[in-house]
């Protein structure tokens, strides 16, 4: 046996050891994504069409879309990511995952907590604080289950084969470290001991800001940066670059909730910090996507075939798109037109769904058949997966983000004979916007079903049994030829 048999061997039983919790968390993060679909469909037509569902106590507005945004942050979001920890770690460390039981545990003790918080909610026991709407004996559960998932991944750490640490691995130990800080600060210094007046404002923003930017975001990276080498068959175009952007962010994002209380009444030294820190942001994304580009180049023909690679992709360069976009939406005179408008809701998606849920298919597409033995079952309904998604998050974003700016303007300027807009014409003037955000909320929902039968066809072992990956299209002989992109091209 030859050294490539036997380096393959070796990461048959990796992804062998991490088949159980590994999937354990995907499926159950599908059925948030599945859930939060449901309930951002409802919230969406309820801004349009208000008598939807007006009769049920559970279904108000007020209910369903804090309810749909904690499904997916703690339960989409969060499960995949727990998922990626586990199956990269396992990889770039060389080392079997042990005791995988504790990570079921986990992951259950984690959905028993997202469970309770979204039932809570649409119940009407909701905290009515933006992220944290999960009533105070919820959070206490979460952190359980994340516990265990943070001391695993510090035991395969410690006691990796692999000695060098690949910038993935500082990706991920970065999320793991912040995400605790993050979560818990803000429920002691809001719930269980809260700060007095205007302070709760600050950390609020400062949780909702940076658990964006120090959990979701390294996590997303950290995928992009393993995957993107791994199909196209090359190294990162620079170690250096990446650990630059590393620790640029850790230094610059934690600042950055502080631009969203411009014109608050909060010191002014801390709204300055926080349009510095987002226009600092620059180093941090720039040389991000200088190591992605630089990577890709020679390899942009392969985006034809390969699923993984056009969803990571995809998300890479959404990555880069929503950080520039924060940048300037964070200096005062934007901040000004943006705020309380549907641009930040746009700005929002675009950094959640473009960039993070994005880069997840193209990590799923990737993980999955390693897992199960099996490819997937249908080209097709990948295709229908990647532009469903991806035109229905392009048209969301595209809507909200030229909506939201006049939205702005009417409400900051005066008309023509120097009066204020009233606030109803206002609403009308948002309301086509509104109805074409709910269209796009349709395509991605079709995608959601394609991706979840893709899913489940593949947990099953139905499908014609491929010899290669699953391709968008079948690749001429002379890439198809290149050993490392028939091996990791899915």
């Amino acid at each position: 046996m030859n050294e490539r048999e036997l380096v393959a061997l070796e990461r048959a039983r990796i992804d062998e050891s991490a088949r159980g919790p590994v999937l354990f968390f995907f499926a159950t993060a599908l059925f948030w994504l599945l859930a939060g679909t449901v309930l951002a469909l409802a919230a969406s037509l309820k801004l349009h069409t208000p008598g939807f569902l007006a009769g049920h106590d559970w279904l108000t507005f007020g209910r369903v879309r804090p309810a749909h945004v904690n499904a997916v942050v703690y339960g989409w979001a969060s499960l995949t990511g727990f998922a990626v920890i586990v199956w990269l770690m396992a990889r770039l460390s060389w080392a079997e995952v042990r005791y995988p039981s504790l990570l079921v545990a986990a992951g259950i003790l984690w959905n028993v907590g997202v469970v309770l918080g979204t039932v809570a909610i649409l119940a009407g026991q909701g905290t009515s604080v933006e992220y944290l709407e999960y009533p105070i004996y919820v959070p206490p559960i979460l952190v359980a289950g994340y516990a265990l998932v943070a001391v695993w991944s510090i035991v395969i750490f410690r006691d990796r084969r692999e000695k060098e640490v690949y910038v993935s691995q500082w990706y991920l130990l970065g999320a793991m470290f912040w995400l605790p800080w993050l979560y818990i600060t803000a429920n002691l210094l809001l719930f269980w001991f809260p700060v007095a007046g205007v302070v709760q404002g600050s950390v609020l923003w400062w949780f909702g800001h940076n658990v964006m930017g120090l959990w979701f975001s390294p996590l997303a990276l950290a995928t992009v940066y393993y995957l993107i080498p791994k199909v196209i068959g090359r190294p990162i175009y620079s170690y250096y670059l990446g650990i630059i952007g590393f620790w640029s962010l850790a230094l610059f994002y934690v600042w950055l909730g502080a631009h969203h209380l411009v014109g608050g009444p909060f010191p002014a030294w801390l709204i300055t910090a926080g349009i510095v820190g987002s226009l600092m942001m620059f180093i941090p994304v720039g040389a991000t996507a200088i190591n992605h580009h630089m990577t890709m180049i020679g390899h942009f023909g392969k985006l034809k075939y390969s699923p993984t690679l056009r969803f990571v992709v995809f998300g890479a360069m959404s990555y880069t798109a929503v950080s520039v976009q924060g940048s300037l939406e964070a200096l005062r005179d934007v901040n000004l037109v943006t705020k309380f408008t549907h641009y930040t809701v746009g700005h929002s998606h675009l950094g959640m769904y473009a960039f993070y849920t994005m880069t997840m298919f193209g990590a799923m597409y990737y993980i999955v058949p390693r897992l199960t033995g099996w490819e997937w079952a249908s080209a097709r309904l990948i295709r229908w997966h990647f532009w469903s998604t991806a035109i229905g998050i392009a048209i969301y974003v595209a809507l909200f983000t030229w909506g939201g700016w006049y939205q702005g303007v009417m409400l900051h300027q005066p008309d023509s004979q120097g009066k204020p807009v009233p606030f109803m014409q206002v609403v009308e003037y948002t309301r086509p916007y509104l109805i074409g955000r709910s269209v796009a909320g349709g395509l991605i929902a079709v995608g959601h079903l394609a991706f979840t039968v893709l899913f489940v066809l593949n947990l099953m072992r139905r499908g014609t049994r491929r010899a290669g990956p699953t391709l968008f299209h079948e690749e001429p002989a002379p890439v198809a030829s290149q050993p490392e992109l028939a091996a990791s091209s899915v």
